[in-house]
């Protein structure tokens, strides 16, 4: 789903990603609450490369457009229906590229953004094809509220990122925390997979994720970038 992105020194971005590749346990405190959070089949010690899944372009939401929980997940019966907040940086891809090196990595950036990895964890837990059905339901994506260029951004491994959950804290991190960094993701996944202009990398999330309802409303905040903001609603 394509949508409009102003960068921060101005003019704008038209978002429409041909894919969208997302970090899973790419911070050492949320490995270590991922039990608590109850997916499915999380490792407890230290990846030895980048945990990688996929989150389809239809997720994506621009700021103050709602995350949409869907009715229909009521009818399985789960004991306790849940879906979650995580707080990250996203970053786009400005050129295509493919097996590109660490040292090539930040040169292959148009620009860090927040972005809100929705996770619906039931779907995430029992699914045997793994986490695609529980990160890529409509709506799931949001991000914004602009593009800040890596000219600008300063340390993109020193950011503060936080998350606020009708406006209390429930997130606060900062992407020096991160396991696999920038340059060596970007490298890591470009091995694998031809990145293309637009592509979207979401870098994982620090401690703190949690549940969302009906009538929330969910703000992601990095230093740097600014506040993304969503209300969360019912919907079929």
């Amino acid at each position: 789903m394509a949508l409009q992105l102003p960068f921060k020194s101005g003019g704008s971005y038209t978002v429409n990603p041909s894919k969208i590749i997302a970090l899973g346990l790419n911070y050492l405190e949320h490995i270590k609450e991922s039990k608590m959070v109850d997916v499915q089949k999380l490792p407890q010690e230290l990846p030895k490369e980048p945990i990688l899944f996929a989150k389809t372009p239809n997720v994506l939401i621009a700021p103050d457009e709602p995350i949409i929980l869907p009715t229909f997940v009521t009818e399985y019966g789960f004991r306790n229906c849940r879906t979650d907040y995580e707080a990250e940086l996203a970053i786009i891809i400005n050129k295509r590229c493919k097996n590109i090196t660490a040292d090539q990595a930040m040169a292959h950036i148009l620009g860090f953004t927040c972005f809100n990895d929705v996770s619906q964890r039931n779907f995430q837990k029992h699914d045997k094809s793994g986490w695609f059905r529980g990160k890529s339901l409509d709506t799931f994506g949001p991000i914004g509220p602009v593009i800040v260029r890596p000219d600008e951004i300063g340390d993109p491994h020193a950011l503060r990122i936080c998350c606020r959950l009708n406006g209390r804290l429930v997130q606060d991190g900062n992407t020096a925390e991160m396991i696999f960094k920038i340059p060596e993701t970007l490298a890591f996944i470009s091995k694998h997979f031809t990145l293309e202009e637009g592509d979207i990398i979401v870098t994982g999330t620090p401690s703190g994720v949690g549940p969302i309802t009906d009538g929330d409303v969910v703000e992601v905040e990095i230093e740097g970038i600014g506040t993304l903001r969503n209300p969360v609603r019912l919907g079929s």
